[in-house]
């Protein structure tokens, strides 16, 4: 099932949504605000954003551009009020994949979404950072042309990293994206944060590291040189 956050201020339009993509079998999680998207977008992993441009909070151009910035290639479409042409570009421009002006029918958005999707899922195939690249079906971690042999938690950590590269990543956040029924801790995470600096350093990794953040977590940044 593809989850979906939904990010509109509208109360009508956002629940009239919520029914009719969860019909679709879409999961789906409704933020009224940019802060409360923030907040649902640390706490889970989503296959695709929908976003009003216009929020009581702040311009959904901002948050697209925050996605974008820190390594997330998560499928966005905006949604707008505003028929110019240069809305379109700017929403574009800040990462957007698609488009949608209100009004706008149901069958619409509903092939938009399909559509990003499967653009999403061809582009995603890959994750790259600096000389670091996962291939995700294989399920491969390469520097180079050099495999790096991580085991499945290692390579789910790395990929979660490498989709929010430079920014926080919090502990808790780690351990609600890793967690599918089995036990794990705040100590598990940081024995698979050490074991995979090792395999990086043992692989003669030296363009990225993974960072300490005191108090909060993990950051995955390049070496500065």
């Amino acid at each position: 099932m593809n989850s979906i956050l939904l990010v509109e201020d509208d109360p009508a339009l956002g629940r009239g949504l919520v029914v009719r993509l969860e019909l679709e079998a879409y999961k789906v999680t409704w933020a009224r605000n940019l802060h409360a998207a923030r907040e649902e977008h640390e706490k889970a992993k989503y296959d695709i954003v929908i976003l009003d441009r216009g929020l009581p909070d702040g311009n959904g151009i901002d948050f697209c551009t925050e996605l974008r910035k820190n390594g997330s290639r998560m499928p966005v479409l905006m949604l707008t009020a505003q028929t110019d042409e240069d809305s379109v570009v700017d929403g574009l421009s800040a990462g957007a994949n698609d488009y949608i002006r209100k009004p706008f029918g149901h069958k619409e958005l509903l092939a938009r979404i399909k559509t990003a999707l499967g653009e999403s899922t061809l582009r995603e195939s890959q994750l790259k950072y600096s000389d670091l690249t996962l291939l995700l079906q294989q399920r491969k971690v390469l520097i180079g042309e050099v495999e790096i042999d991580l085991n499945r938690r290692e390579f789910d950590v790395l990929a979660y990293f490498i989709e929010r590269a430079e920014a926080v990543v919090t502990r808790d956040a780690l351990l609600q994206s890793l967690d599918k029924g089995a036990e794990i801790f705040d100590r598990t995470i940081d024995s698979h944060v050490s074991h995979i600096r090792s395999k990086l350093k043992t692989a003669g990794v030296t363009s990225v590291q993974i960072s300490s953040v005191y108090g909060l977590g993990y950051r995955l940044e390049k070496t500065l040189k």
